[in-house]
């Protein structure tokens, strides 16, 4: 008597399946690279063409965010250090969050990115965002727990980081 194996079509779609879950494990954290290097593009070059945000005063500047947020921050000696130079503060930011999304986007040097980009929005949270309440509906938050698997697992996959390490292996 013959043991009963399964049909042998059963077997080609548990292997596909197999091999589609590979696939889709190796490029999970991709989706969250593109938003997270697209979002800090963006929110950089807005900074950087904004007029109003690169003010020291007026409504929209970075002084006046920093003067609003200052009493309710969880480190207001971080709020003073920026109000030392409000316009050289948010260019700061902003020039960071360029860079952040452009290493992130090219998978360049992406663990670095990702510790910027943690370190920013952590930065945010803790000053723009601290006062929200309920917590989680303040985004910096969840921008910072975001950057956490980049900061871990870095850009193993269609990166410049990946192209480095090729090239300083062949022989």
């Amino acid at each position: 008597m013959t043991e009963y194996q399964g049909s042998p079509g059963r077997t080609g779609l548990r292997s596909r399946t197999d091999a589609w879950r590979a696939t889709a494990s190796r490029y999970a954290l991709l989706p969250l690279r593109i938003f997270l290097g697209v979002t800090f593009v963006y929110a950089g070059l807005d900074k950087l063409t904004d007029p109003a945000f690169l003010a020291d005063t007026g409504t929209g500047s970075i002084g006046e965010t920093m003067r609003g947020v200052r009493d309710s921050s969880a480190v207001p000696w971080l709020v003073d250090l920026a109000l030392h130079s409000p316009t050289g503060f948010g260019c700061a930011i902003a020039l960071g969050e360029l860079a952040v999304g452009l290493g992130t986007l090219l998978g360049l040097y992406a663990r670095v990115a990702a510790l910027g980009g943690a370190l920013i929005s952590l930065s945010l949270w803790l000053t723009v965002s601290w006062q929200v309440t309920p917590y989680y509906l303040g985004n910096d938050l969840a921008y910072l727990i975001a950057w956490l698997p980049l900061l871990l697992a870095g850009a193993p996959l269609l990166s410049a980081d990946r192209l480095l390490a090729e090239r300083r292996r062949m022989p």
